[in-house]
């Protein structure tokens, strides 16, 4: 299973690569078109704007495995490991309910927004929307593997970090 993982981690990161050279490309462009020649490129802006939004999702599961959102543990750290194993399963349980309500909530918009188009390159918004879906999706099997692992009997320590990118 850490092999599909550690492809994933990969592949997301190649695309928030993609992603940000896009941007770059599609914005600095567009300036100076403008700015050169008094026009520019219409769809730029909605394609960047989706590519931004597309990266910071994508960059938000790659964050969930490596544990790089924020967490404070000045009250846990000075717990016995059980009680820091509790906390650590209570804070994952919450954060599985909190990835389903975000994840129901972003499935309900895509489906609204499927037959809406985007005003400059007609692209169905729905699309747009995907992106808290797929967050949400990878998110939670990310989560529910950490909560595995350390009812397997893991250290804290060790959890989400059996992957090291830099191999």
């Amino acid at each position: 299973m850490d092999k599909w993982i550690k492809r994933l981690l990969l592949v997301l990161k190649g695309m928030m690569a993609l992603l940000l050279a896009s941007m770059v490309v599609l914005v600095f462009t567009n300036v100076v078109l403008r700015y050169a020649a008094n026009s520019g490129i219409t769809l730029s802006e909605e394609l960047s704007r989706w590519s931004m939004v597309w990266m910071t999702f994508l960059a938000s599961i790659v964050a969930v495995y490596e544990k790089g959102h924020l967490n404070v543990d000045s009250l846990t750290r000075h717990l016995p490991m059980f009680g820091q194993k509790v906390c650590h399963l209570l804070c994952q349980a919450t954060i599985l309910y909190l990835l389903w309500m975000f994840g129901s909530g972003s499935w309900q918009q895509m489906q609204i927004n499927m037959s809406v188009p985007a005003p400059m390159s007609g692209l169905p918004t729905g699309l747009l929307y995907a992106a808290g879906v797929v967050f949400s999706a990878l998110s939670a099997l990310l989560v529910t593997l950490d909560i595995v692992r350390v009812l397997g009997g893991a250290p804290l320590s060790d959890v989400g970090t059996q992957l090291n990118m830099a191999e």
